[in-house]
């Protein structure tokens, strides 16, 4: 039975696109790409440069343009290569390693979206204790727990598909994903779905639950302030945080459940996908960039001094 897993080396993925639509879709990823790095580029030095946006908040909102720019590159340069070659292939490990880092991406953005809504609640609902707890050095602890427990988790996502025999080379999908992968083996993967939905499950009831529950909380303390400025600041914030955990929560789970349901269009399976990974990073440096006031007005405050000088 050996040959049959003698497969070929290349994975095909499914771009359905006329050749007379190829400048089109290439000039519109190409710009995709140009303007997510750009906002993400902008968002990140201006945290970086500025001091006074080194706290806590903005620390922990440093680590999201950062994923979003390992979820876009995942996706974009490999994407920008197939286009521009004309082809549909890609080699075996060149589309693991972007299905690895795209997985990385989505466990990332909802780790780094909870921690964001603890700090949150620390700041308005105990904010005597704020200092306290939003320590420099428990800062780093939860930055490297962020980073670390999406490795772990996706490591073992990947080790377990790597172990199986591929029979197959043609993938549904315009990138390389878990499911894809998997639709390629030719052993069962009931394992491999048992841990997928499991560790799914875990960390979306935990994700959802300590966004519920801050967000409860903050919002009984936000009415019960007599502080008319301070309640419209936090609902501000709050405001901004639940509004790209919501739009990184919905996409997600369309894709999820598009995989699971085999009746589903592929071209909606792949809008669902391509959504996930093109939206939330186009649009976070550009909601937090225009909510979060510290961050606009240093970003203003550049434009002024360097791209408008006085004359």
């Amino acid at each position: 039975m050996d040959h049959l897993y003698n497969v070929s080396s290349y994975v095909e993925v499914q771009f359905d696109f006329m050749p007379e639509n190829v400048a089109v879709v290439f000039l519109f990823a190409a710009l995709s790409y140009m303007v997510i790095l750009f906002c993400n580029l902008t968002l990140i030095i201006t945290i970086v440069l500025n001091k006074s946006l080194h706290q806590p908040m903005h620390l922990l909102l440093l680590n999201l343009p950062i994923n979003d720019l390992i979820g876009s590159s995942a996706l974009f340069p490999q994407m920008l290569r197939e286009i521009l070659a004309n082809s549909r292939m890609i080699e075996f490990p060149a589309c693991v390693t972007q299905a690895f880092f795209i997985h990385i991406y989505a466990a990332g953005a909802t780790v780094i979206l909870t921690a964001m809504a603890y700090d949150r609640y620390i700041a308005i609902c105990h904010p005597l204790k704020y200092n306290t707890v939003m320590t420099p050095a428990y800062i780093m602890r939860t930055v490297t727990a962020v980073w670390l427990s999406s490795l772990i988790l996706i490591g073992v996502l990947f080790i377990l598909l790597l172990r199986l025999p591929r029979c197959r080379s043609r993938i549904t999908q315009v990138y390389c994903d878990n499911p894809s992968l998997l639709s390629l083996v030719c052993a069962s993967t009931a394992v491999n779905n048992i841990y997928g939905l499991l560790i799914s499950a875990v960390s979306q009831t935990i994700a959802i639950g300590m966004i519920l529950y801050t967000y409860l909380w903050i919002l009984v303390t936000c009415f019960r302030s007599k502080r008319s400025d301070t309640k419209a600041k936090a609902m501000q914030t709050c405001a901004t945080h639940l509004i790209v955990f919501l739009m990184l929560e919905c996409l997600g789970l369309f894709t999820i459940i598009s995989y699971r349901i085999r009746d589903i269009s592929p071209q909606l399976r792949k809008l669902f996908g391509l959504s996930t990974l093109i939206f939330p990073p186009t649009l976070n440096p550009i909601i937090y960039g225009l909510k979060t006031k510290e961050i606009r007005e240093k970003l203003l405050q550049f434009v002024r001094r360097k791209v408008l000088p006085c004359k």
